[in-house]
C-alpha cells in the first residue's frame, strides 16, 4: 500500500509542475560584462549582443563592455557574435556565467573535437543527456563518477561501502556495467576481458572533467566494449582561458577526508594551455572495514596551433580498499547493517590486509588538423597501464587446489592461508576520426579505431600454515588473455528539408580473442573425451551495428526524433574460461528503439522519451551446469524492456526553480528455466530441478525510477533538495519477492555557499550536503543463491545496504 502511494505521489507531483510551466514569468535584469578575444585578451568593439528569443540587442563599446536589459518574453541566455570569430552563447541560469566572456577565432580547435564524432547533438535522434562543468562542480564532493549521474534519467547507483567512495556501481534502464560503454576523450575504459569499469580506479577524476554525456540505448557509433543499455563520454581537460588555481579541502562521515589542488596556465598567447591536479581521498566507509584510501593526479599540455591542436594527458589513479565485495547476509542485516565478514575466517581479530590494492596509468595523445574551412581530422594515441592483487585470508583450503604436496603422507592435506590473486595489463591503441561539412546541408564523419590487449593472471599463496613442497612465489594458476579489438564506421547527417534532417550510423566491429580455457582431451586412437585440462582457446567475431533516424525541428527549439539501431556483443572472460568451445555462449543481440520529444522555452522544458529494447540471446545466470561443472550465465532466446522516460523543469522565479524525471518500464525475459540443485537429507548429490517461468521480470531491473531537484539560489546562495524513488529490484530472474530489494525512497539536502571579492583570492565556495536526511534504511545491490534439500529450498540472499544520515562538507579556494 505504501509503495503504491509513493509512486503515485511522486508521479502527481511531476505532472503537477506542468501547470506551472505556463504561469510563472521571470523580472526584467539588466545583464552586463566585456567581450576579449580568448588569446590575446584584447577587447573586441562592436560585437554584437542579443537575447536569445527576443530581437532585443547592443553592440560592445570601444574597451568591449556591454550592458543589456532582459525582456521577460526571451530566453536566459545571450548570442554573441562577431566577424571572424565564432559564435558564444552564454546561459544566464548558470549564476557568475557573466563578466569577462572569452571569444575565440574561426580556426581555433577547441577540446571537444576529440570527442564530437561519438557524441549527440540535437540534430542526433539519440536519446542523451549533457553535464557541464558548472554541474559537475557543485555535485563533486569525493564520490566517485556514478554518484555525479545519479539524478539523470533510468539511472540507479550502488556502493560497496555504503556512502560513495571505493567500489561503486551504476546501471541505466536496469542494464548492468559491463553492457554501459565508457569513454574518456574519446579512448576506451572498460576492462577487456570484464567489460567493466572500476570507477574507485579513478579517484577524483571528476575534478578534471569539463563535461559527460549519457547515452541511453544502443547510441552512436563509439570505441571499446559494445554499448548495450547506454554510454558514458567524459571530456577531460579544458579551455579555461584564464590562469587559475583553486584548493579543495573536505570532510565528512565516517572519517572522509578529500584534498586536491588543481592548477591551470590559462591559453597563453603563444597558444600553449597546461593544466595539473593533485588529490587524495580516504574514507571508513559506513560498512565495518570497507575503508578506501585513494590518491589520483591529472597532467595535460595543449598547444593550439592556427588549425591544429596537440594535447597530452597523463593520468593515474591508486586505491588500496578494505574488500566490501561480498555483502551482508539477510539474517545478519536485521541486527547489524555494517557487519563486514570478509577476512573473518581467521582466528581472532579479522584479517587486517584483506584488501585490494591496484594501480592504473593513462597515457593519451591527441591531435587535429583543420584541413579546411569545411574538413577536419582527428587522431589520438592510447596506452594504459594496470597493475595489482587482492589479497585475503582463506581458512581450510585444500592444498590440491593450489597445486601443492603434502611433505608427508601423515601431514595435513588442508591449511589456512594468504592468498594474492594478480592481474598485469597493458592496454594500448589508436583512435581516428575526420568529418567533412561541405554546406549547411549535410556531412559525414568517418571514424574507427584498433585496441591491443595484453592482460596477465595469476595467484600466489603468500603464506601458508603448512606449506607443504611450495616454494616462495609459486604460482598456482598463470595464464594470458591477449584480445584485438578493431572498428570502422561511418556517419552521414542529410538535412532533407527545411525542418527534418535524416541521420545514418554504420558501424563494422571485429574481436580476436586468445585466452587460457577449459577443454577435453582424448587417448591415443579413442574418440570418447576421456579428461577435462587447460587448453589455449581463440575466437574470432565480426558484427555489423547499423544505426538510423530522423530528426525533425520545431520552432522554438522543439525537436521530435526516431530511431532505430542494432548492437552486438561478445560474452565476457568468464564465459569463455568457465566453458569449452561445445558449451560456449553465443554473443548477444540488441534491436534498439527510440522516439522522443524535447523543447527547450525561455523559462522551462518539457521532455518524453519511449524506447524498445529487444534483446536475443541475451546472456542471463541460469545456475545451469555445463560440460566444464562451473555455473555460468546463458543465452536466453528472447528478452525486452520497454518504457518511457519523462523529464520536466521550470524557473518558478528568477531564485526558484523545479526539475523532474521519472521513467517506467517493463523489464521481462519471455521464457527463462532455472536449474537448481538437489540434494537429500544428508546432503548427497541428486542433479538438478528445472523450472520454466514466463514472462519474468529481469533481475536488477526496477520498473519505476524517479528523481526529483528543488532548486534556490540567490546571490551566492545555492541550496537543493535531491529525491530519488526506485521501486523493487529482484535478484535473480524468477520475480520472488523474497528474493529481492526492497523499494527506497531517499532525500539528499545540498547547500553552498560562494564569497567573491577576496583579497588574494577570487572567491571561497563552502558546500554542505546531508545525504539521507530522513535516515532511511535501505539496500541498492545484492546477490542469491540456494538449493533444494530434501526437497525444501535453501535461499541465501545478500545486500549492500547504504548509509543512514551522514554529511560532507567542503572548502573552495580560489585563486
Amino acid at each position: 500500500m505504501f509503495n503504491s502511494l509513493l509512486k503515485k505521489s511522486f508521479l502527481a507531483a511531476f505532472l503537477f509542475t506542468l501547470p506551472l510551466l505556463f504561469t510563472t514569468e521571470i523580472q526584467a535584469q539588466t545583464i552586463s560584462g566585456t567581450v576579449l578575444d580568448a588569446q590575446s585578451k584584447q577587447p573586441l568593439v562592436g560585437a554584437a549582443v542579443r537575447q536569445m528569443g527576443t530581437s532585443r540587442g547592443v553592440v560592445t563599446e570601444d574597451d568591449g563592455s556591454f550592458e543589456i536589459r532582459l525582456s521577460e518574453n526571451g530566453q536566459r541566455a545571450l548570442l554573441i557574435t562577431y566577424l571572424g570569430y565564432k559564435d558564444l552563447e552564454v546561459d544566464l541560469t548558470v549564476p557568475n556565467k557573466t563578466g569577462e566572456l572569452f571569444m575565440f577565432p574561426e580556426t581555433y580547435i577547441g577540446d571537444d573535437v576529440f570527442v564530437s564524432a561519438t557524441r549527440a547533438d540535437e540534430t542526433s535522434p539519440i536519446t542523451y543527456t549533457n553535464i557541464e562543468r558548472e554541474e559537475i562542480d557543485r555535485r563533486n564532493l569525493g564520490q566517485d563518477v556514478p554518484y555525479l549521474l545519479q539524478s539523470t534519467p533510468s539511472v540507479t547507483t550502488t556502493s560497496d561501502a555504503g556512502a560513495g567512495i571505493g567500489y561503486t556501481g551504476i546501471r541505466i534502464r536496469g542494464v548492468d556495467p559491463a553492457r554501459i560503454n565508457v569513454t574518456i576523450n574519446g579512448i576506451p575504459v572498460n576492462d577487456a576481458e570484464s567489460h567493466a569499469v572500476f570507477w574507485v580506479n579513478l579517484p577524483d577524476l571528476s575534478s578534471s572533467t569539463e563535461n559527460i554525456q549519457i547515452q541511453r540505448g544502443v547510441g552512436t557509433s563509439t570505441n571499446g566494449a559494445a554499448a548495450f543499455g547506454g554510454t558514458i563520454n567524459l571530456q577531460t581537460s579544458s579551455s579555461r582561458v584564464e590562469p587559475f588555481g583553486e584548493i579543495n579541502t573536505g570532510v565528512g562521515s565516517f572519517n572522509t577526508q578529500k584534498y586536491n589542488v588543481k592548477l591551470g596556465s590559462g591559453l597563453m598567447e603563444n597558444g600553449w594551455q597546461f593544466e595539473g591536479r593533485l588529490s587524495k581521498i580516504d574514507s571508513d566507509g559506513f560498512i565495518d572495514r570497507a575503508s578506501s584510501d585513494l590518491d589520483s593526479y591529472f597532467l595535460s599540455a595543449a598547444r593550439h596551433g592556427e588549425r591544429s591542436l596537440l594535447r597530452a594527458d597523463v593520468f593515474s589513479g591508486r586505491e588500496r580498499t578494505y574488500q566490501a565485495w561480498y555483502g551482508i547476509e539477510e539474517s545478519i542485516l536485521e541486527d547489524n547493517r555494517t557487519f563486514n565478514e570478509a577476512g573473518t575466517e581467521k582466528l581472532g581479530e579479522p584479517y587486517e590486509d584483506q584488501v585490494d590494492n591496484y594501480q592504473q596509468n593513462y597515457y593519451q595523445l591527441h591531435y587535429s588538423y583543420q584541413l579546411t574551412e569545411q574538413w577536419n581530422a582527428n587522431i589520438s594515441a592510447f596506452y594504459t597501464k594496470g597493475f595489482g592483487y587482492y589479497e585475503e585470508y582463506k581458512a581450510d583450503e585444500d592444498l590440491a587446489d593450489y597445486d601443492i604436496e603434502p611433505i608427508l603422507p601423515s601431514t595435513p592435506s588442508e591449511t589456512d592461508l594468504v592468498r594474492r590473486r594478480w592481474l598485469d595489463n597493458d592496454f594500448y591503441g589508436t583512435i581516428f576520426s575526420t568529418k567533412f561539412t561541405p554546406n549547411d546541408t549535410w556531412n559525414v564523419t568517418l571514424g574507427g579505431g584498433y585496441n591491443y590487449y595484453d592482460g596477465a593472471h595469476f595467484g600466489e599463496v603468500i603464506w601458508a600454515r603448512y606449506a607443504g613442497d611450495s616454494e616462495n612465489e609459486d604460482r598456482y594458476y598463470d595464464n594470458d588473455g591477449i584480445k584485438k579489438d578493431y572498428n570502422l564506421y561511418g556517419k552521414i547527417q542529410y538535412q532533407l528539408t527545411e525542418n527534418l534532417n535524416s541521420y545514418v550510423d554504420l558501424q563494422v566491429r571485429g574481436v580476436d580473442y586468445e585466452f587460457l580455457g577449459n577443454g577435453f582431451v582424448r587417448s591415443a586412437g579413442s574418440t570418447v573425451r576421456d579428461s577435462l585440462v587447460a587448453l589455449q582457446q581463440t575466437d574470432d567475431l565480426l558484427f555489423f551495428n547499423p544505426k538510423f533516424g530522423f530528426v525533425y525541428q520545431l520552432p522554438e527549439q522543439q525537436r521530435i526524433y526516431a530511431s532505430f539501431a542494432i548492437g552486438n556483443k561478445e560474452p565476457t572472460r568468464d564465459e569463455y574460461v568457465d566453458s569449452s568451445p561445445e558449451s560456449r555462449p553465443d554473443p548477444e543481440r540488441l534491436y534498439n528503439v527510440e522516439a522522443g520529444y524535447r523543447g527547450d522555452f525561455s523559462r522551462y522544458y518539457v521532455g518524453a522519451n519511449v524506447y524498445g529494447m529487444y534483446y536475443r540471446d541475451q546472456l542471463v545466470p541460469t545456475g545451469a551446469i555445463n560440460d566444464v561443472g562451473e555455473i555460468v550465465r546463458e543465452n536466453v532466446d528472447e528478452s525486452y524492456r520497454v518504457g518511457l522516460e519523462l523529464q520536466a523543469g521550470v524557473s518558478l522565479s528568477q531564485n526558484l526553480s523545479v526539475s523532474a524525471n521519472a521513467t517506467f518500464s517493463q523489464n521481462k525475459i519471455t521464457e527463462y528455466t532455472q536449474f537448481t540443485d538437489q540434494y537429500d537429507a544428508s546432503f548427497n548429490y541428486l542433479g538438478q530441478q528445472e523450472t520454466v517461468y514466463e514472462d519474468t521480470d529481469i533481475a536488477f531491473s526496477p520498473s519505476v525510477i524517479g528523481n526529483g531537484i528543488i532548486g534556490y539560489q540567490s546571490g551566492g546562495l545555492n541550496a537543493e533538495l535531491i529525491s530519488k524513488y526506485v521501486s523493487r529490484q529482484y535478484l535473480d530472474n524468477t520475480q520472488t519477492e523474497s528474493r529481492s530489494i526492497d523499494p527506497y525512497f531517499v532525500n539528499d539536502l545540498r547547500l553552498s555557499y560562494a564569497l567573491d571579492g577576496i583579497d588574494l583570492l577570487k572567491g571561497i565556495t563552502a558546500t554542505l550536503q546531508v545525504n539521507n536526511i530522513f535516515d532511511h534504511e535501505y539496500e541498492t545491490n545484492g546477490y542469491t543463491f540456494g538449493w533444494l534439500q530434501a526437497g525444501e529450498p535453501v535461499n541465501f540472499n545478500y545486500y549492500y545496504p547504504q548509509a543512514g544520515t551522514n554529511f560532507l562538507f567542503q572548502l573552495t579556494w580560489s585563486f
